[in-house]
């Protein structure tokens, strides 16, 4: 990799990386900010992805390590989905490299203002638990397989997707749809990580820089979520899932 990253760069990608783990914790959708800003000093658009990729690892593992330490997220019931999950991401980030995507940019905005429209006009969503509407184990294998492959593949919203299942089909409140959330997310970023370090797509220095300020941004997040709660939750997911729709019409049909 020859690429080469400037001295004054680097406060840069450690203060924009630690307010995407900061938002990644809340609702998701620090990529809307890593990638862009790698983007713009000039990293390879396939370096761009391994590089963020490493840097949100350290970001989702410390915020889902946070939420499994106060109990939000009991490990031994998410691990069927994190082994799933993990299949699935592995899935979709070698299909990335044989396939393309950009049929999905057409989909994934409509969806994602579709999810925005939901919890717009479903004030009670998210507020309480519920009854689930599936066993847990065939939800995993459903959600975990396409929401994985979707990370690895694509990835956008990916977040958002799985708040809203969790909360939708098995009845979670938005904090702890939140907890296991970021332990599904840590899951597909670490497994497509390993794919792109192989692949060699990796600035591995300034992706260090940026786990640092991701882990920062990521346990103030993680934190807030729990002492806050819903109501501050709600507005920032709701906001960054129009941010997240927003940019990819832009990106793709402007």
């Amino acid at each position: 990799m020859n690429f080469e990253v400037s001295l004054w760069m680097y406060p840069l990608l450690f203060g924009g990386a630690m307010l995407a783990g900061w938002i990644d914790a809340i609702a998701g959708g620090g990529g809307m900010i890593t990638i862009p800003l790698l983007l713009s000093i000039g990293v390879p658009p396939q370096v761009v992805l391994g590089t963020n990729k490493l840097q949100a690892s350290f970001g989702s593992y410390t915020a889902a390590h946070h939420f499994v330490r106060r109990d939000i997220v009991p490990l031994a019931d998410a691990v069927p989905g994190i082994l799933v999950t993990l299949v699935g991401s592995a899935l979709g980030t070698f299909a990335v490299q044989q396939i393309d995507p950009s049929v999905l940019n057409i989909v994934i905005p409509f969806l994602l203002l579709g999810i925005a429209t939901y919890m717009l006009f479903t004030p009670t969503l998210g507020t309480a638990t519920s009854e689930p509407r599936m066993r847990r184990m065939p939800f995993y294998v459903v959600f975990g397989v396409s929401l994985g492959f979707y990370d690895g593949f694509f990835g956008p919203g990916v977040g958002s997707f799985w708040a809203m299942v969790f909360m939708v089909v098995m009845g979670f409140d938005l904090t702890r749809a939140t907890g296991y959330t970021k332990v599904m997310n840590f899951t597909s970023n670490i497994i497509s990580f390993v794919v792109f370090a192989f692949g060699g797509h990796i600035l591995w220095l300034p992706g260090l820089v940026m786990a640092g300020g991701q882990i920062a941004g990521a346990r103030i997040g993680s934190g807030m979520v729990i002492t806050r709660g819903l109501k501050f939750i709600r507005p920032i997911f709701i906001t960054v899932v129009i941010l997240t729709t927003l940019r990819l019409i832009l990106r793709n049909y402007i």
